[in-house]
């Protein structure tokens, strides 16, 4: 089991961007496959992003061209960068850690992001 802690989130305008960071307690090497997923208020969560050991990449339809998941391995860091962002980006973002390939094993508690005028 590892601890998550994700930071970054906030209230940004339509078409502005923002930086989540995710800072894991132990090696994300230990990991399948780290990822980010967010639940808005009515919806189900859904997978965002996600980046295996080996550095492959995955993004949702909604955020393919938008935003970029990269790691950090000598930080245990894992971010998200999110540009060009829209309203029904707003939801809380989780970070997310696979000791398997298709579900995260751990999650962490959680960042709101709100993309409002």
């Amino acid at each position: 089991q590892v601890q998550l802690v994700e930071s970054g989130g906030g209230l940004v305008q339509p078409g502005g961007s923002l930086r989540l960071s995710c800072a894991a307690s132990g090696s994300i090497v230990s990991f399948a496959v780290m990822g980010w997923y967010r639940q808005a208020p009515g919806n189900q969560r859904e997978r965002v992003a996600t980046i295996t050991r080996g550095g492959t990449t995955n993004y949702a339809d909604a955020v393919k061209g938008r935003f970029t998941i990269s790691t950090d391995n000598t930080k245990n860091t894992v971010y998200l960068q999110m540009n060009s962002l829209k309203p029904e980006d707003t939801a809380v973002y989780y970070c997310t850690a696979n000791r398997g390939l298709y579900l995260p094993s751990d999650w962490g508690q959680g960042t709101q992001v709100t993309v409002s005028s």
